[in-house]
């Protein structure tokens, strides 16, 4: 009797966790294609980074700057791959969520205290930057369509932008939201081909100068370091990828690493074609004039640069969804699981809305897009983008010492390392001189 009762304990036991995975967003549906993959990667990437790009690359310099960018596209593929090979690694088991695999790479608490962290700081601090690009991109829109209107402060049109999260952020799942994806990751590719089409119309401006942007040697030194962290936030799909991964369906006989790896070069090949031609062109044109964000730098054709930011607008829409759901999954986790609240509609709409309010406040009382994406780069999405998955890789497989793969994978970790000292700091003083500009001090 006593073992009858053990049995079928258990087997409620397991019943309410399907039903919970059956509720979370990222566990709830797994018929993906593997074009889902590409997309949802293109809308994850190509965001708000790609128009910071010239601005780096003025920081930079030509050689250090394209020296840079191949670097980071070549390296990013490198640990992406990583990730989407460690997926399946255990048979009969899927790492559905970045931060089981750092447990299964760590152990239990210590994965949680490393990988958690820095995952909720990449997706809100990226989350938040959208709500600053989404905002000032409509501002962008409303003033060129209307010059002689009357002139709205950035708060405004961050809260209209928001208004649509408030609505989209109750789409269930990553499936739900392909539709957004699909649509964000054309239009990535969309403004992207104006943003260096009408640099090139415009052509290389009269007094165009490739000298560094500041005067002094500290000046130059801290720029550069703000750059890296702003070329390092242009790469930052491996924060979603698993949980991308996780929605296509596997088999021992097909796993999902197949369709996922697929989607995977098809979105690093419009990663390339976004942002190379940017990047390069547009600091061929402005020199170190460019400002952080390229559109900001066109005013001509006007219709043009106008559907530019609406473009912009509807693609970091999608970006804040894709970044959102996996902390949606962390929120409702802990209310279900930890906190016991019942796994309802209700409970849903109340933590997604509250999440949506909060980066929408801090994105208004922190404006500042240049300053916010290099210090969050660095910051955090170094660590999960360049070096974290080499450092898994090297715990779980531990290949051969001095063999081409240990090799690789402890570049990666140095230059990783390397990114996350040194790019906050250009970042932090980037932020204080927006600040000042903004008389947030007055």
């Amino acid at each position: 009797m006593g073992t009858y009762e053990n049995s079928h304990y258990i087997e409620e036991k397991l019943a309410k966790q399907k039903e919970i995975d059956d509720w979370l967003p990222i566990t709830s549906s797994r018929n993906a294609k593997w074009w889902y993959s590409a997309f949802h990667n293109v809308t994850a990437m190509v965001g708000a980074g790609v128009l910071s790009l010239p601005y780096a690359m003025s920081e930079l310099g030509w050689g250090p700057g394209v020296a840079v960018l191949v670097l980071s596209w070549v390296i990013t593929l490198y640990t992406l791959w990583q990730m989407v090979e460690m997926h399946e690694m255990v048979p009969g088991k899927r790492f559905d969520r970045y931060h089981e695999l750092g447990q299964y790479a760590f152990g239990e608490k210590l994965g949680l205290y490393i990988v958690v962290p820095q995952q909720l700081v990449v997706e809100v601090g990226v989350n938040i930057v959208y709500m600053v690009t989404g905002g000032k991109s409509l501002q962008k829109f409303h003033d060129t369509v209307c010059p002689h209107c009357k002139k709205l402060k950035t708060t405004y049109f961050i809260m209209i932008f928001a208004s649509v999260h408030f609505v989209l952020s109750h789409l269930p799942n990553f499936n739900s939201i392909a539709g957004v994806s699909l649509a964000a990751a054309i239009m990535s590719l969309s403004y992207s081909t104006i943003a260096w089409g009408a640099s090139v119309e415009k052509g290389v401006q009269r007094d165009v100068k490739y000298s560094y942007r500041s005067s002094t040697t500290a000046g130059k030194v801290f720029d550069f370091f703000s750059a890296l962290g702003d070329v390092a936030f242009a790469y930052a799909g491996h924060n979603v990828v698993l949980e991308i991964q996780a929605t296509i369906p596997s088999t021992p006989e097909k796993p999902s690493k197949g369709p996922m790896w697929r989607g995977v070069i098809v979105a690093y090949i419009v990663v390339a074609l976004c942002y190379f031609p940017v990047a390069l062109i547009g600091y061929w044109v402005f020199g170190n004039k460019v400002e952080d964000n390229i559109l900001m730098s066109l005013n001509k054709p006007r219709w043009l640069i106008a559907l530019a930011n609406m473009f912009v607008v509807i693609h970091v829409i999608g970006s804040y969804q894709i970044y959102a759901m996996p902390v949606f999954d962390m929120i409702e986790t802990v209310l279900v699981k930890k906190l016991h609240f019942k796994p309802t509609g209700m409970l849903r709409f109340v933590a997604r809305t509250v999440y949506v309010a909060f980066t929408m406040f801090i994105a208004i009382t922190f404006p500042f897009f240049g300053g916010l994406l290099s210090f969050f780069g660095g910051f955090a999405f170094a660590p999960t983008t360049y070096f974290l998955p080499c450092i898994m890789w090297l715990a779980i497989y531990k290949p051969r010492k001095f063999s081409l793969s240990w090799w690789s994978n402890w570049v990666c970790i140095i230059l990783g390392l390397l990114l996350m000292i040194l790019a906050p700091i250009g970042g932090l003083r980037q932020i204080i001189l927006a600040a000042k500009t903004y008389k947030f001090y007055s």
